[in-house]
């Protein structure tokens, strides 16, 4: 495992920080549900995790090992995280990979922006 940054992308339109304008009905809707998300410490850690795995990718059977939950409550959290629109998945045979969308987190640092 190593500690790999995430790429910065162009800022997708939808949002200007909230420092310049305030959030429009729609994008404080759509935000809210992320921010919810990542108000659990374990799904913000399990976010980190993934994001910081070799290639950006993890499979879930290295993602129970590091928590103190059940492997049941690991994979509601990466639900919660994918619902979210923070996190993507794909089956390859037994396992579930996951990570870390970027778009999604280019969205909330620009909003997040001074």
């Amino acid at each position: 495992m190593s500690n790999k940054e995430l790429p910065v992308l162009q800022a997708p339109a939808c949002c200007a920080p909230m420092v310049r304008e305030p959030l429009s009905d729609q994008d404080a809707k759509s935000l809210a549900g992320v921010f919810k998300a990542l108000s659990d410490p374990v799904r913000l850690r399990l976010l980190s995790l993934i994001a910081s795995f070799e290639g950006g990718e993890a499979c879930v059977c290295d993602l129970t090992g590091p928590f103190d939950v059940s492997q049941p409550t690991i994979s509601h959290h990466l639900r919660v995280l994918r619902e979210a629109g923070l996190i993507e998945g794909e089956r390859r045979g037994t396992w579930v990979y996951y990570w870390v969308l970027p778009d999604a987190l280019s969205r909330l640092g620009t909003l997040l922006a001074t």
